[in-house]
């Protein structure tokens, strides 16, 4: 029975694994030589995985909920880096350094991670050098998202950034067709990867539907006309 139970872990293991973008087209035999490295740690909301400066156990990949990166700066203030859903990883970067993880890490949810531990897939990574690559890309790819971030946040107000996050999310941002935007984090995480606070993003978005750029019906935004949220935001960065 217990060997059972380890074999399903294991499959409920490689299965996540595999729709990781990081081990996208990897051969089963490697996803089993990688679970075998990989604990399953379930989280409670609020539960920190780790906190900035900790020992880097290894990386991890959500299997279920969601995990909120963020730092505290020195007024106290939380700014969120960035939420990550099933099937995303973060903190590779803490398998090629010793000073401890970048950023604090909390369950948004109720949650269950995977950790890669650090010993483990270094000595695998030395095995099979083409791992080292892909974690290279997919570190890339987060680099870039907080660089956007980082651009988002130098906007001068509140509205601008709403705007734009909006605007972004537009497949044709000068069209004139409503589009609907599936929020898939609270208000209150949204408005802190804004830089804000929940009471400041609901009176912005109340002033938007205001103006008739919005409506919103629970984690459904429709902006109703793009082009006219794309003109405001021009007219917000002076262009």
């Amino acid at each position: 029975m217990s060997a059972n139970l380890d074999q399903l872990k294991t499959v409920a293991i490689v299965n996540t694994l595999r729709t990781c973008q990081l081990f996208t087209g990897l051969p089963g035999e490697d996803l089993e030589k990688i679970a075998a490295v990989t604990q399953v740690q379930p989280l409670a909301k609020g539960d920190y995985l780790f906190h900035e400066g900790g020992p880097a156990r290894g990386f991890y990949i959500v299997q279920l909920g969601a995990v909120n990166v963020h730092r505290v700066n020195a007024a106290g203030k939380e700014q969120v880096l960035c939420v990550f859903r099933a099937g995303e990883s973060f903190a590779e970067a803490a398998l090629a350094t010793d000073k401890g993880y970048p950023a604090d890490a909390r369950a948004q949810e109720a949650s269950q991670v995977l950790l890669v531990q650090k010993e483990g897939i270094l000595a695998l990574l030395k095995r099979q050098p083409e791992l080292a690559l892909r974690m290279l890309g997919s570190m890339s790819s987060h680099l870039r998202v907080l660089v956007g971030q980082l651009e988002d946040l130098t906007l001068k107000d509140v509205e601008t950034r709403l705007a734009n996050w909006l605007v972004k999310r537009c497949p044709n941002p000068v069209g004139d067709r409503p589009v609907r935007i599936e929020l898939t984090m609270t208000k209150r995480v949204l408005a802190a990867e804004l830089g804000t606070v929940s009471e400041t993003f609901s009176r912005t978005l109340a002033k938007f539907r205001a103006q008739k750029l919005i409506a919103v019906k629970g984690k459904t935004v429709t902006v109703l006309v793009p082009g006219k949220l794309s003109a405001l935001l021009r007219r917000n960065l002076g262009e």
